[in-house]
């Protein structure tokens, strides 16, 4: 484009585009970032400065990396062929990926199709009150959320969110939801303790039999949890949480949105764990961003919990999601997973996980204010603390500086923003599956520059 018409799209933007967590009040005197171009690790933005984006789209999404000329073959091939048809009925490409998805997740075998992350957990939030309703006169209906774990946008999304950030002004909230306590050892009382994870969990069950087995449809959480501080559960922890869950009837519900194909070493987060849930809702990297899909997989036991005889009007899951029909979705899910197969991204991932960590314990040996370093896979986080004794947080302040720092040397990091009121604290890297040793250490030295330059 000429330097005119790039001019008149910056001016366009400020003029009418309501950007996504963002204050515009900045905007007024300065111009907003503008991608327009990827290619691998790197974006172009609008005035061709070039950046290496550590956070696969700002939100964990990129998997495969930028400019995948095949995604988007198939996709303008499907959408040519045929581009929409309501989920009512059925599309080539919807059924293929089913088949190749549940091939990945052994003991379920059902995909709802819709169209993002938050939909997709709404989805299993209706399957259980719909349940409730059939088998148990609504009142097995409540679902638990944990603390600092986040399911998405929408009203009841936020309902079962565990950031207060995230949540304020947008109340009153849907009820029927109960939070139940975090497993970060890191700022537990006793998160030394061999069995920390084991206790974490019991603590859920607790909040069972305080709210009464008989009144709790399904527990909701995040395999690793994302925003709310990269927190990994410690061993143990999921484990304890199935038998609880059985002991008591309760639906495991795993929202594997950020974790779901192969951001951590595995094609989903819980699979590094002995669990096995009845719902597993995904989005963001199940088709790198190429398309827009989400997935709710549930067992075969729950579908046909909805089965019935015609005449029982009311007994189907009487839901819908128009976008869920569109099969260019599916049909970039498809080649998606193509990729990270023929080009074994799950191996690199673990490779590159383990090199990530090693870097980042690196910064923290050499700076006091990383407290903690955590995560798995390509999903890692860096905790900073005014104090390693006390483990007071910084101000968020302080982690905007690092990301703000990495951002002129031309790297983009991410941060925990507007999620929990004391702990936005943590340095956040999600780079696309594709990372290479060489990226990795751009990335890394970045946040050591960013981290001498913080005032002493």
């Amino acid at each position: 484009m000429k330097p005119n018409d790039l001019s008149e799209i910056v001016s366009s933007d400020k003029s009418h585009v309501w950007h996504h967590l963002s204050q515009h009040k900045p905007l007024q005197t300065s111009d907003p970032l503008v991608i327009v171009e990827g290619k691998g690790l790197r974006v172009t933005d609008i005035n061709g400065r070039q950046y290496l984006d550590a956070v696969s789209g700002g939100v964990w999404t990129v998997n495969v990396g930028y400019g995948r000329e095949s995604i988007a073959d198939a996709v303008r091939e499907q959408l040519v062929k045929m581009c929409y048809y309501a989920n009512s009925a059925g599309n080539i490409p919807g059924a293929q990926f089913a088949e190749k998805l549940i091939d990945k997740m052994p003991g379920l075998s059902r995909v709802y199709y819709s169209n993002s992350g938050s939909e997709a957990n709404e989805k299993g939030f209706k399957l259980v009150r719909q349940l409730a309703t059939m088998k148990n006169d609504g009142k097995k209906h409540k679902i638990l959320f944990r603390d600092r774990d986040y399911h998405g946008t929408t009203i009841t999304a936020l309902s079962a969110t565990g950031q207060e950030q995230r949540k304020d002004q947008y109340g009153p909230f849907t009820p029927g939801f109960v939070e139940v306590p975090h497993c970060l050892a890191y700022r537990a009382v006793n998160g030394d303790d061999a069995d920390y994870g084991v206790q974490a969990a019991r603590e859920i069950e607790k909040v069972i039999l305080r709210e009464g087995p008989d009144t709790v449809g399904s527990l909701c959480l995040e395999p690793i949890t994302a925003g709310g501080g990269v927190i990994v559960p410690p061993e143990g922890y999921f484990e304890t949480v199935q038998e609880i869950c059985r002991k008591y009837g309760v639906l495991l519900h795993i929202d594997e949105v950020v974790c779901g194909m192969g951001r951590t070493g595995k094609w989903f987060g819980y699979q590094h764990f002995d669990v096995k849930p009845d719902i597993v809702t995904m989005a963001k990297g199940v088709a790198s961003g190429y398309a827009a899909i989400s997935v709710t997989a549930t067992t075969e036991d729950l579908f046909n919990q909805f089965l019935a005889e015609p005449s029982e009007k009311m007994s189907y899951f009487r839901d819908i999601s128009t976008f869920g029909g569109v099969a260019g979705g599916p049909a970039a899910a498809l080649e998606n997973m193509r990729i990270i197969e023929e080009e074994n991204l799950l191996d690199n991932v673990n490779k590159m996980g383990d090199y990530v960590l090693d870097r980042l314990n690196e910064l923290k040996h050499k700076y006091e204010i990383i407290g903690d370093v955590r995560g798995k896979g390509l999903f890692v986080g860096a905790e900073l603390v005014k104090d390693r004794k006390t483990k007071e947080p910084v101000d968020e302040s302080v982690a905007a500086a690092v990301a703000a720092d990495c951002l002129r040397q031309g790297v983009m990091i991410g941060r925990t923003n507007r999620s929990l009121t004391e702990f936005n604290n943590t340095l956040c890297l999600s780079p696309a599956l594709i990372c290479t040793k060489d990226d990795i250490d751009e990335i890394i030295n970045s946040i050591d520059v960013a981290l001498g330059n913080l005032p002493h």
